[in-house]
Formats: C-alpha cells, sequence, structure tokens
C-alpha cells in the first residue's frame, strides 16, 4: 500500500465520514487492513498514493485542488516525525508517531485541514479533544 505522509495521521483517526461514497469504500477498505492486519508494510511516498487515487479533489499525479495545503501537511509531518520515502511497517510508524504527538503538534500540521475540527484526529492521535 502506498501512503503519503500525512496519510499516516488521517488512517488512524479515521470514522467513517468523507468526501464522497467512492472515496469512503476506498478508504473504508484501507484502514480495516491497516487496523486488523499485523505487520502491514506501507510504501511512503512524496505524492498521491492509495487514499488520494479516490479523492475528488485529486487532479492528476502529484496534484491535488488543494495541492498547497496538501504538502504542507505531509512537509509537517514529515519535519516532525522524520518520515522518509521508504517502506515501513504501518503499526511501528504510527505507534512511533503517537507517542510522539502533542497537541501543539497536530495543530501545526493540520490546523487548516477541513477534517481538523470535527474528527477523531484530536482524540485519538494527541489524546485530547
Amino acid at each position: 500500500m502506498r501512503l503519503r505522509p500525512h496519510h499516516l495521521l488521517c488512517t488512524q483517526s479515521y470514522s467513517g465520514k468523507g468526501y464522497d461514497d467512492a472515496f469512503v469504500k476506498n478508504m473504508d477498505q484501507l484502514t480495516k487492513k491497516l487496523r486488523t492486519e499485523k505487520s502491514t508494510p506501507v510504501d511512503i511516498v512524496f505524492s498521491t498514493d492509495d487514499l488520494c487515487a479516490h479523492c475528488p479533489n485529486m487532479l492528476g499525479t502529484d496534484l491535488c485542488r488543494d495541492n498547497e495545503k496538501v504538502k504542507a501537511y505531509d512537509e509537517g509531518v514529515i519535519r516532525h516525525f522524520h518520515i522518509e520515502e521508504k517502506t515501513y511497517i504501518y503499526q511501528d510508524i504510527t505507534r512511533k508517531i503517537r507517542e510522539n504527538m502533542t497537541p501543539e503538534i497536530l495543530k501545526d500540521i493540520c490546523k487548516n485541514c477541513c477534517w481538523y475540527p470535527i474528527s477523531a484526529c484530536r482524540r485519538v492521535l494527541s489524546g485530547r479533544e
């Protein structure tokens, strides 16, 4: 599975909501796999990924309707958690993120995300609402 850096956050806090039915169906399948299979390898890519593939905001390879914001989310995850473009075990890398996440880091990365005020991100990733 291919994931861009900020989707390491989104997949942990996803709760069944999304942009449209195709996106939700894909997200349901991918997050189920990530959450239930042990030692799931994920290829971190600094571009569009398997979640983007069904997003209505994807305009093309490495191009999103909100490209500057999306790239900023990725850059925040890369900067705060030293993520590289390589293969990780999903359960290991997300555990590292949760162990080092603070409310301030989450806000720094996600403050401009439309899902940030209404999702489970703050509870799941930083232990606070």
